[in-house]
């Protein structure tokens, strides 16, 4: 057979393949929405994190411990492992505690320097709703100051070590002013604006006396709930934190139990003591949770082929604080 009747012929054979393999993936595609419109929706299951083992219980007891870590800047804008952000990731894991009836006290590992407001308070309340079904020891590792601390007081129990770095009950909002920059390049803000705070705390003008009191007033009314939530939690008097600790000072985890703000100074395997203490389990496991394995984690692992050695600081660990947002951060993460 000529080698151009042979061509021909395998165009023809492509093209009707093509054709029908167009028209069966329209069938299919048909058949699919027909049935999601007939049949009920069904919810994605829940994202869980795996469970790694860090001391291993009595053989053939269940119960376990619940190991949970908050480390870096508290943030509903940084991603998460699981969820879409790593305070959802905290809501997750918490939930995941609650539901599994093994998991007799939960332990909640504290790295953190603290971060926004909201997303500390957040973290808070499901930490307080974890502790009304079971047990939570809060132990703070080298920081958990400001929000830190914040989250921290949701805890029923809360140890630290003699070095932590923890306090800083506070309240900081930034800006940054840049009036005398834009006169110097010739540059100029123009703004139009629906009533007189719109623009507050706008770097290429002075603040007004009005907008600095009433920024002032903010930043103290938010104080004053943190140092209330402390108050509470700690069984202690709102007046005398105000009038000594409370006044954004950090603390070491000793200074801290001397001032009654944690229960224990110690080590992480004196959190997992009282956690099965309190717990009512002393042959438990004690489990990390830790991000579900991933295929696209593990390939770009296996993919990393560059040998190069770098030093650079995370924005994690020195935060750019951003211009309006409040935050519970000790003052040495201001710029």
């Amino acid at each position: 057979m000529p080698a151009n009747r042979k061509l021909g012929c395998l165009s023809v054979f492509l093209a009707v393949a093509l054709v029908a393999s167009v028209f069966i993936n329209l069938l299919l595609a048909a058949a699919a929405f027909r049935r999601f419109g007939s049949s009920p929706r069904f919810e994605e299951p829940t994202p869980s994190f795996r469970e790694v083992i860090m001391q291993r219980g009595a053989r053939g007891n269940d119960d376990k411990i619940a190991v949970i870590p908050m480390r870096g800047i508290i943030s509903s804008s940084l991603p998460g492992n699981v969820g879409d952000t790593m305070v959802d990731d905290m809501r997750l894991a918490l939930q995941q505690a609650r539901d599994d009836d093994h998991v007799r006290a939960v332990v909640l590992e504290i790295d953190s320097p603290g971060g926004e407001v909201t997303a500390s308070d957040v973290i808070y309340n499901l930490v307080v709703k974890t502790r009304a079904k079971k047990p939570v020891i809060v132990y703070m590792d080298s920081v958990a100051a400001s929000g830190g601390y914040y989250v921290a007081c949701g805890g029923r129990y809360l140890m630290a070590n003699e070095t932590t770095i923890t306090g800083s009950i506070g309240v900081i909002i930034q800006t940054l002013n840049y009036e005398q920059l834009f006169n110097k390049v010739g540059l100029a803000s123009v703004v139009f604006k629906s009533g007189k705070f719109k623009d507050m705390l706008n770097g290429a003008r002075p603040v007004t006396p009005e907008e600095r009191d009433y920024i002032q007033s903010f930043v103290m009314k938010t104080y004053e709930k943190f140092l209330g939530i402390v108050a509470h939690e700690r069984n202690l008097s709102a007046d005398a934190l105000r009038n000594s600790i409370a006044d954004g000072r950090i603390l070491s985890g000793k200074d801290a139990l001397d001032n009654k703000l944690i229960d224990a100074v110690g080590q992480i395997e004196d959190a997992f003591v009282k956690a099965k203490e309190l717990g009512r389990a002393p042959g438990a496991t004690v489990v990390r949770y830790g991000p579900p394995f991933s295929l696209g984690r593990f390939f770009r692992a296996l993919g990393s082929t560059d040998n190069k050695i770098e030093l650079t600081l995370p924005k994690q660990l020195m935060p750019q604080l951003e211009t309006g947002r409040a935050y519970f951060l000790p003052s040495f993460y201001a710029p």
